[in-house]
């Protein structure tokens, strides 16, 4: 039996979870594929990893736990699509539908962070990067996972500065 993980959405807290010297997952969960960032060790810079394409949850929760394994991953950070106005809809409820499944097969804690802007500027960065429409659909959910790890991983150095 696997140790079951917990699902926070204060990152003073799920900092405490993660040991030192571990790297964080970013996640950007579509409906089709599952986009994977990856921090440094130190926890200061996101980078894009791979695209999942989605198949059952069983396998996508199998491929997420194997990279984490392979890249010494001690927690996830999970993009929260909340509405503009702060509620939540159907994206938001699978998400957290999707967290609550990871942590009954992982012992990895999850941070649900607020991803509200993170695919547009994913987009942004790749139409002034001048990429064709097919390459931007190839990339977007890396690019948007990286953006949501590098904002989450910017917080919790002010935490850590303030503690």
């Amino acid at each position: 039996m696997v140790q079951s993980g917990q699902t926070l959405t204060d990152p003073a807290e799920f900092v405490k979870l993660v040991p030192p010297g571990k790297r964080l997952l970013g996640l950007d969960l579509g409906t089709k594929t599952i986009g994977v960032a990856l921090s440094d060790v130190t926890r200061t810079i996101a980078s894009s990893y791979e695209t999942i394409s989605r198949t059952k949850f069983k396998a996508d929760a199998e491929r997420l736990m194997a990279i984490a394994a392979e890249q010494g991953a001690g927690g996830v950070v999970l993009g929260l699509p909340r509405n503009l106005d702060g509620s939540e809809g159907p994206r938001a409820q699978a998400t957290r539908a999707f967290a609550r499944n990871f942590n009954q097969v992982s012992p990895l804690p999850i941070l649900l962070w607020d991803e509200r802007w993170s695919t547009m500027a994913a987009e942004r960065m790749l139409i002034e990067a001048d990429r064709s429409r097919k390459r931007r659909g190839e990339v977007i959910d890396k690019v948007a996972a990286t953006i949501i790890l590098q904002s989450a991983l910017d917080r919790m150095k002010g935490i850590a500065a303030t503690e």
